[in-house]
């Protein structure tokens, strides 16, 4: 699929999307230079490494299918804000679990001596997977939050079919409203076309 077949908060998608594989690549990057100074030994090291594994090919993957496919329910705006959240859930709980092992390593790395200079560069990786994991964590939160509240500000006003389709090719567009599709206290009791707290 062409880059202009997708719409305009296709588009922005697309990028949220390719900044958190960014995101997560660096974090693996991190995690496999920590893990390979410990040789695959400590969990809390390990959990970011197996976790940031995971979530690239998710990412990847989801992306590459909305990219291929015209109508992939992966790409669906509840399928894809619930895989999101369910990221979400296990970043938060193995970061919190990692940061808890990780309060014995020095904030300051030029504190351990110079003569240890392994170690101190083992710190400075293990200060930036610090950050990454936690960042990480609130850009898939952030964007799990706003592809909802799109999805459902969308809805509300009328715009059911958001929840048929990817959102890479949602075009908002509004339905022809009839006296059955009235569900409001304002649509049900105001003058066509008026609202109920105009003032004439």
């Amino acid at each position: 699929m062409a880059f202009s077949d997708l719409s305009s908060i296709g588009k922005k998608k697309l990028g949220v999307h390719v900044l958190l594989i960014v995101l997560d690549i660096f974090a693996l990057a991190f995690a496999a230079r920590v893990n390979i100074f410990q040789e695959y030994y400590f969990m809390a090291d390990l959990f970011p490494l197996g976790l940031a594994v995971v979530t690239l090919i998710i990412l990847f993957f989801t992306l590459v299918l909305d990219l291929s496919f015209q109508n992939i329910p992966t790409a669906r705006p509840a399928i894809e804000v619930g895989l999101l959240y369910v990221l979400t859930i296990f970043w938060l709980a193995f970061n919190a679990f990692s940061t808890a092992r990780w309060r014995h390593v020095p904030m300051n790395c030029n504190s351990i001596p110079a003569e240890y200079d392994d170690m101190r560069g083992w710190c400075h990786d293990v200060q930036a997977l610090k950050s990454f994991v936690w960042i990480e964590f609130v850009a898939l939160f952030l964007t799990a939050s706003w592809i909802l509240h799109y999805a459902i500000k969308e809805h509300k006003l009328g715009r059911n079919y958001i929840w048929t389709g990817p959102l890479s090719r949602y075009v908002s567009r509004d339905v022809a409203r009839n006296d059955f599709a009235r569900q409001t206290f304002t649509d049900y009791f105001a003058p066509r076309g008026h609202s109920a707290f105009e003032k004439f």
